[in-house]
């Protein structure tokens, strides 16, 4: 399937500037999207940090973006305003502007803002990120919140990355937050909403998932390419890109990576796999990363 290219979309000048330094000027270079996220430690503890306890440092990951060559990191206001200084021009920002911890339960997943645009603006980011929880009862809430960020930041000229988390009780009932019905669900919401670049799980290819999901994917026998495939064709204008998920080993999170951009995404935005590796091996593996997304 063909990447979708900046240059068919309709979007504000400022917007398409900010994508096209995101997508050009750092990172592969060639179009695609290598974003390096830590805002783990509010979404889900200091827990993803004892694999590798130097990453708990901040400085690990923002050293690891420059290093590695990515397109971006993505992380909260209190590290950006503690941190990116040094960085500053080197480690294009994605600055997230809402987050929650984990210990609450996701029955009515909400995530609250915690910055705003004019905090981006200020600190040079290149884009803001979003995340939005499709299917949860709070996403009437939800919609209203994005719905504000989104016209400001479209306003000044920023794109809008959105984490498009399928979550809720009505969610599990349908298969799953990782079946292919649920991320390709939470794929067009994001995209209906005004999204610039939507992140997503890859979905799981699950026949006992999709027998609980309705019609017609309850009666759908799909190969996971053909999933990924459909995901990003649901995201319509919207560029994609794949998360990692938790550290696996080397080759599969290569596979991953080759999955998906085979499939058409715009890139991956890998953390865990990466920054939980000791630095050398961590350093090594996100240019074999970003060598790989050149191809494409």
């Amino acid at each position: 399937m063909p990447r979708a290219r900046l240059e068919d979309f309709m979007l504000p000048t400022g917007v398409k500037a900010h994508l096209y330094r995101l997508l050009h000027d750092k990172g592969p270079g060639n179009g695609t999207l290598m974003v390096l996220p830590i805002d783990q430690g509010l979404e889900h503890g200091p827990r993803d940090f004892f694999p590798n306890p130097p990453s708990k440092d901040p400085e690990y990951q923002f050293r690891l973006a420059d290093e590695g060559r990515f397109s971006a990191i993505a992380c909260h206001i209190g590290l950006a305003e503690k941190h990116l200084n040094a960085w500053a021009g080197k480690v294009p920002l994605i600055l997230k502007l809402n987050g929650k911890t984990e210990i609450p339960s996701d029955a009515r997943a909400l995530s609250p803002q915690t910055a705003f645009v004019e905090d981006a603006l200020r600190l040079g980011a290149d884009a803001v990120g979003y995340t939005l929880y499709v299917g949860s009862p709070a996403q009437e809430d939800d919609f209203v919140q994005f719905a504000a960020i989104r016209e400001e930041a479209h306003r000044y000229g920023l794109p809008v990355v959105v984490w498009s988390y399928p979550r809720g009780e009505a969610i599990a009932q349908k298969g799953g937050k990782d079946s292919f019905y649920a991320v390709d669900y939470a794929a067009r919401v994001a995209s209906e909403l005004g999204a610039d670049v939507v992140k997503l799980n890859i979905p799981k290819v699950d026949s006992h998932l999709l027998q609980s999901a309705p019609t017609p994917y309850s009666d759908l026998s799909i190969s996971l390419k053909d999933a990924v495939e459909a995901v990003i064709a649901s995201a319509g204008r919207s560029l994609v890109i794949f998360a990692g998920g938790e550290k696996g080993g080397r080759e599969t999170m290569l596979e991953k990576a080759r999955l998906v951009m085979e499939a058409g995404a715009t890139g991956v935005i890998f953390g865990r796999n990466l920054w939980q590796r000791p630095w050398e091996e961590g350093v090594a593996l996100a240019k074999e990363v970003r060598a790989l997304l050149k191809d494409y």
